[in-house]
């Protein structure tokens, strides 16, 4: 939503960093229509009703007819919360459908984890995970594919992403730093805004824009260890630099929410901290959109449900994401006002929740009389567009990075002959990574009916040299006598937040592929290595078992883009956003640490080589 001078701006995308347009100067400020609409239907709702808005329910654990009983003002579907019968995009509209159908008065908003693309749907376009888009320094493309996933959204009646993440990952041990775009908070905080333009749009009440939610507010990506929703201990100064200032800049822009940190600050959790919830970012820093929590968080916050929801509300959450009993939560708001104690809730806070809420749904034309909640069906058609994959192939290609280039190995020429290796050359499930149909990733939940379509690396080297001049084999064995170049794609396997956390990140131990490379290398041919994860590995004992190596981040589901990099169809110009540890022990390093140039990494933050 743009922001210009005054109470009376119009709502939709910012001009921003990029995209040739100027960066807002204030916080966005809802329209006056907008101002006057939501006190009108603020005064017509009965606590009940205003009670069910500030519940958000997961769809996996309720049934349409719930949306009725108790009022609610969203319904999400978390990582693995699918349709029973199929992931299609019908099904997935039909599903959504169901839900928003139920609601009355008040429309109902539905929410999804689309973090790099509508990636819970089958056969949607998967883009790499921010890691990579980071490393293209691209603000124009990002845009780009913000609108490209709102589309495909919008197509499957879903209107609200709990995305982009701005959290400058200060640990690679984090098992969320593939979502993070830089270390560095200027960095994060531009392509963030970037992708922001492309989901609100030039409106956000327009048939092709969503609700944005940048997350997670404060200092997730700077946790003692790197530890998930663990304690960021930091003096104030650091801590705003890293964890709050990064948001000013959406703030500004208009982003329509923003999600809360489980995480802690020196022992207070986020959830609980009015001070840094409602004093600075509904305060100081000017947000008027929702404030939202992330699943289940207040439950865990000290004392039984009653003074938990108190608790967060009075810290300044507006809506609480309740996948288990929401019903009960809508029950504990609704008597908030009239309990004692810590239990109590004043209606003046609901209010201004609740007006909050309506606000967003407001600017998103959901108050409007003609208002359709079914989505837009005409877009379903554009789901999974070659002119979609398209634009995700340039984003493989603009994201990876080349860190090593001895002898001129890259490119190789389009006649050569190739033996290609490796966990990750042919596979969809490794170069999607994590959140894709499934919370965990591709195939990690096995009562998925979900699956995903595109193309991988191996189809991609088959189409540039040939499929007679191409051999596989994923352990690297049978070398043909007459390959004349080995390509060894090392992987990590899946994940995401919790379950990717480790404190070793050798290359050895986050991929099976070591003793693929030993085996190319013995080859005596010329070895390039593709590594696929989801953050930097420690990769220095292994430089010298091959020749080139790039990272290719987690590229998603077009990954045969690759090969126009490596066949020199297109010279890389990807720079890193993450230092490049050299040891566990260096860890945690980042750019402007008092230390980074006497005891340097691996390969520095904008590092990155060419043809």
């Amino acid at each position: 939503m743009s922001a210009t001078a005054g109470n009376d701006n119009s709502a939709g995308g910012a001009a921003g960093a990029g995209t040739g347009g100027s960066v807002p100067v204030a916080p966005w400020q809802p329209t006056q229509a907008c101002v006057d609409q939501v006190a009108q239907t603020l005064a017509s709702m009965t606590l009940r009703q205003k009670a069910g808005q500030m519940v958000q329910a997961d769809s996996a654990g309720i049934s349409a007819a719930d949306v009725a009983t108790h009022q609610f003002g969203s319904v999400f579907s978390g990582g693995s919360s699918d349709p029973a019968s199929d992931d299609t995009p019908e099904a997935w509209a039909a599903f959504v459908n169901g839900f928003e159908a139920q609601a009355s008065g008040v429309p109902l908003i539905y929410g999804i984890d689309a973090v790099h693309g509508n990636n819970n749907v089958s056969n949607t376009v998967v883009f790499p995970h921010n890691i990579g888009l980071g490393a293209t320094r691209d603000p124009a493309l990002l845009t780009e594919i913000g609108h490209i996933t709102a589309v495909e959204m919008r197509g499957t009646s879903i209107d609200w992403t709990f995305a982009p993440a701005i959290s400058p990952a200060q640990d690679e041990r984090w098992g969320r730093t593939f979502e993070s775009y830089s270390e560095q908070p200027a960095l994060a905080a531009e392509m963030a805004v970037a992708v922001l333009e492309g989901l609100q749009g030039d409106s956000l009440s327009g048939p092709e824009s969503v609700v944005a939610c940048a997350k997670h507010f404060a200092g997730d990506g700077a946790t003692q260890g790197g530890v998930d929703q663990a304690n960021t201990v930091l003096d104030e100064a650091t801590f705003r630099k890293l964890g709050v200032d990064v948001y000013q800049p959406l703030i500004n822009a208009g982003v329509g929410s923003i999600m809360v940190s489980y995480s802690s600050y020196n022992g207070v959790k986020m959830t609980g901290n009015a001070h840094w919830l409602t004093d600075v970012l509904k305060g100081e820093m000017g947000f008027r959109g929702i404030v939202g929590s992330d699943w289940s968080a207040a439950s865990k916050l000290p004392g039984d449900a009653a003074t938990q929801v108190a608790t967060a509300v009075n810290a300044g959450i507006d809506m609480l994401m309740e996948p288990y009993v929401p019903g009960q939560y809508v029950d504990i708001l609704e008597a908030a006002p009239a309990a004692t104690g810590s239990a109590h809730i004043a209606l003046s806070r609901i209010d201004d929740a609740v007006t909050r809420i309506l606000t967003i749904k407001c600017e998103h034309g959901m108050l409007a009389p003609n208002y359709d909640p079914s989505g837009d069906s005409a877009l379903l058609s554009q789901i999974g567009s070659q002119a979609h994959r398209d634009v995700a192939r340039r984003a493989v290609r603009e994201s990876a990075v080349l860190l090593q280039n001895k002898n001129k190995a890259l490119p190789i020429p389009e006649t050569a002959t190739v033996h290609v290796a490796g966990s990750g050359a042919d596979s969809l499930q490794r170069q999607c990574g994590g959140w894709t149909i499934d919370w965990q990733g591709l195939g990690t939940n096995t009562t998925s009916p979900g699956t995903t379509t595109g193309t991988t690396f191996l189809k991609g080297v088959q189409a540039i040299a040939g499929s007679g001049n191409v051999t596989y084999s994923p352990d690297g064995s049978a070398i043909p006598s007459g390959a004349a170049y080995v390509i060894v794609v090392l992987s990590e396997a899946p994940y995401a937040e919790g379950k990717g956390d480790t404190t070793d990140l050798d290359l050895a131990t986050r991929t099976p592929d070591v003793p693929v490379l030993q085996a190319a290398r013995s080859s005596g041919l010329p070895v390039i290595a593709v590594l696929m994860s989801g953050r930097p590995l420690i990769i220095e004992p292994y430089l010298d078992l091959a020749d080139a190596w790039v990272a290719a981040w987690l590229p998603g589901s077009e990954a045969d883009a690759l090969a126009d990099v490596l066949f020199g169809r297109y010279a890389p110009t990807a720079r890193l956003g993450h230092s490049w540890p050299k040891t566990m022990a260096q860890i945690p390093i980042n750019v402007g640490d008092a230390d980074y140039e006497t005891d340097p990494p691996l390969f520095a933050f904008g590092y990155g080589l060419s043809y």
